[in-house]
C-alpha cells in the first residue's frame, strides 16, 4: 500500500507540474492578446473620431473651399492666371579663344615652375 501510495503520489505530483507549466504558458498569452486588444482599442477609437469628423459640416465645408474650389454666397473667387511669356532672348555664350604656346614655352613653364607659360597670359 506505501508503494502504490508513492506512486499515485509521484502521478500527482507530475500532473501538478504539467498543469501549472500550461498555467503560465496560457497566462503569457492572456497579456499578450489583451496587449493586441488595447491597440485594436485605440485604433477603434481613432477611426470613431475620423469618421465623426469626416460626417461633420465642418469637414465639407473645409474640402469645398480647399479642394473642391468653391465658393460660397458673397465671397469673390480669386483664380490666378498664368503669366502671358514673350519670346526668350537667348544669351550667347563667350567665346574662349586660347592662343597657341611653343614647345619650349611649355618646358620651360615646367622648368621654371611658373604659374602659368608667358605667352598664355592675358594681355
Amino acid at each position: 500500500m506505501i508503494i502504490i501510495g508513492f506512486v499515485v503520489l509521484a502521478i500527482l505530483v507530475m500532473d501538478f507540474n504539467n498543469r501549472m507549466s500550461a498555467l503560465r504558458r496560457l497566462s503569457t498569452r492572456k497579456e499578450g492578446v489583451l496587449a493586441q486588444l488595447e491597440g485594436q482599442i485605440q485604433t477603434q477609437d481613432s477611426l470613431q473620431t475620423q469618421i465623426a469628423y469626416a460626417t461633420s459640416d465642418a469637414s465639407v465645408i473645409e474640402w469645398a473651399y480647399e479642394e473642391g474650389s468653391m465658393v460660397r454666397p458673397g465671397d469673390v473667387p480669386v483664380v490666378p492666371l498664368a503669366q502671358v511669356a514673350g519670346t526668350p532672348v537667348p544669351t550667347p555664350t563667350p567665346v574662349v579663344v586660347s592662343t597657341p604656346i611653343a614647345n619650349w614655352q611649355f618646358w620651360l613653364w615646367l622648368f621654371v615652375d611658373a604659374n602659368e607659360p608667358a605667352s598664355a597670359r592675358a594681355p
